[in-house]
């Protein structure tokens, strides 16, 4: 997988989710409650297609609204890594 505009690439297991990813990538991630699905700071953008990705669950769903978290974002504590993938975030 790649992160953008990074540039940099990471091969992970299936299943690992985008928040393990970038640690094992040596990219910074905000995650202030610890991979929990509660602060909504991991949103990442997805740049491939949405099948490279687990599917969105509730319990991520209501973290996005209760965290103001854009729609067409992830958490990236909660998406799994499914197939080669692309994504970026403002601070990269």
């Amino acid at each position: 997988m790649r992160f953008q505009p990074s540039g940099r690439s990471v091969i992970v297991a299936a299943g690992s989710t985008l928040l393990e990813a970038a640690r094992q990538a040596g990219l910074p991630l905000a995650s202030a409650c610890g991979g929990d699905a509660l602060c909504g700071r991991c949103g990442v953008t997805l740049l491939s297609e949405e099948h490279s990705l687990s599917a969105e669950e509730p319990q991520e769903a209501r973290a996005k609204r209760r965290n103001r978290v854009a729609a067409q974002q992830r958490l990236a504590c909660r998406a799994a890594v499914l197939s080669d993938l692309e994504v970026t975030t403002s601070y990269w």
